[in-house]
């Protein structure tokens, strides 16, 4: 073990107190302690059962490899099955709706996550870290709203999805007025830091994304290992449109999809080779998820939800339940499951709880999991009342075993196959009622539970009515009193220039 802040790591449970009892006492000129380093890798559209350790077909030997050194978890759950306000969420420890940030930006949008809101950077910088992001950010586009606003030491990244980008191979096969509005989004920049080093990529800059970012996050190690780090690595895949690089392309036999996850996979095999190399293997917690489920309306370029109901752009649990794998030799158990609830608001304040960074000043919704990253033998889902909203309306509401549907529209495929070719089918519109699920049993979603469980029903019913109180409704008509607004550009600003 390197020279750790002791005290803190049994503040934070990863030490017991007889080990802390027999660490000598440093002396009075040690050099300050070393908090523990982060890579957080985090996939689009990465379905439930698309990956090996969650019975996902496509090979994936680097993700096995993690898993098997690390801990799974069953139950994780993102805020939102839509990107940018997943990745509020994930990056704020808040469900998206209190930071102001609903469904996905876009090139026309005129706002951003807060200056106000504090990131999983900001905490960790303050601590004393080297931070990045190497992939797409989409958290507003504009140079006020990007990665080196919100704590970032350095970015290099996409500004929002590949897919909004005038040259989609898909949108020649849309309705007219569909594929028009969409050719008519302007170029895709790549952009280092504040410089838009590529204003137009093309097809071929895509299949060196995945590539491209993994070797600028192996780089940024390599150079900042000398002080603690985080590394944000917020992959373009496997969101459509589907690239991979020569290395990777038609070499799975399985299709597009699965050549895009392979290289996925490759990518966190770079990262776990770069921490052997650099000798932090022991130092870092490396944790891999997915920002929402699979885009199933895309077919044969789509992934899978596994046993999962519907999927990405729905609160059905194929649309929030991801994959979740955590990694630190000697501080998570190897090889083991976690099958308490958890969600993606856990990650900023159980990293701030390990680094010892303190919390963001404003009200946040996660909570410290360390417990259940350790494997402790009482450890509990933290959460009793976690509400779930898409497009500001309340469609859900759970804790660690049930969870309370309440009546919404959503988009399904009605049983009907995906797209194929990169094309999607058309969604149709249902209609979801009131009904309470047992998603130990049922994790399909299938059985209404409420004459059963009158007393579970009841509390969830509750616990809506406050949420709604607290971060509003759009289908009660609800305006929450908690929600902080997401910031807007001003006369003024600087703007991003295509």
């Amino acid at each position: 073990m390197r020279n750790h802040d002791h005290r803190a790591l049994l503040l934070a449970g990863l030490l017991t107190a007889p080990l802390l009892a027999q660490a000598p006492s440093p002396p009075a000129a040690a050099a300050a302690p070393r908090a523990p380093n982060v890579v957080l890798v985090l996939i689009d559209d990465l379905g439930y059962g698309d990956i090996g350790p969650y019975g996902g077909s496509t090979p994936t030997p680097h993700l096995d490899r993690l898993a098997r050194e690390g801990r799974r978890f069953t139950d994780f759950s993102v805020s939102s099955a839509v990107c940018s306000a997943s990745r509020a969420a994930i990056l704020t420890g808040c469900v998206h709706e209190r930071v102001g940030i609903r469904g996905a930006l876009g090139p026309d949008a005129q706002h951003g996550l807060a200056a106000g809101e504090t990131t999983i950077a900001e905490l960790l910088r303050a601590r004393g870290y080297a931070t990045a992001c190497f992939g797409k950010w989409h958290l507003g586009h504009h140079p006020r709203f990007l990665p080196p606003s919100h704590g970032f030491d350095e970015w290099f990244g996409i500004p929002y999805s590949n897919d909004m980008w005038p040259l989609h191979p898909a949108y020649a096969d849309l309705p007219k007025e569909t594929a028009k509005r969409k050719q008519g989004y302007p170029p895709l920049p790549l952009i280092d830091g504040l410089k838009v080093v590529d204003a137009e990529v093309d097809a071929a800059d895509q299949r060196t994304l995945t590539r491209r970012f993994t070797e600028r996050a192996v780089d940024f190690i390599e150079r900042r290992r000398s002080q603690p780090f985080f590394v944000y690595l917020p992959h373009a895949m496997v969101h459509v449109p589907l690239f991979a690089s020569d290395a990777f392309d038609g070499k799975t036999g399985k299709g597009r999809f699965a050549d895009a996850l392979a290289e996925v996979d490759w990518s966190v095999g770079q990262l776990l080779d770069c921490l052997d190399r650099c000798g932090l293997a022991d130092d870092t917690l490396v944790l891999f998820t997915s920002d929402n489920g699979p885009w199933l309306s895309y077919g044969d370029h789509a992934g899978s939800a596994g046993p999962l109901r519907e999927g990405k752009g729905t609160m059905w649990e194929g649309g929030v339940r991801v994959p979740f794998v955590a990694r630190w030799p000697g501080r998570v158990p190897a090889g083991t499951t976690c099958d308490e609830f958890a969600a993606t608001i856990d990650l900023l304040p159980t990293l701030a709880a390990l680094a010892d960074a303190g919390r963001p000043a404003l009200p946040i919704d996660g909570h410290d999991i360390a417990p259940l990253l350790r494997g402790d033998a009482d450890a509990r889902s933290p959460h009793d009342a976690h509400g779930g909203w898409y497009d500001g309306q309340l469609r859900s509401v759970r804790d660690g075993r049930f969870k309370l549907v309440l009546p919404h529209r959503y988009q399904t495929l009605a049983g009907k196959t995906g797209g194929q070719g990169g094309a999607p089918a058309p969604y149709q519109q249902s209609e979801a009622k009131q009904a309470l699920y047992d998603l130990r049993a049922d994790p399909g979603e299938r059985t209404d539970v409420s004459a059963a469980h009158p007393d579970v029903l009841a509390r969830l019913l509750r616990a809506a009515e406050a949420l709604r109180g607290e971060l509003g409704d759009t289908t009660t008509g609800r305006k929450g009193a908690a929600v902080r607004p997401a910031d807007r550009l001003a006369d003024g600003d600087e703007r991003l220039r295509w």
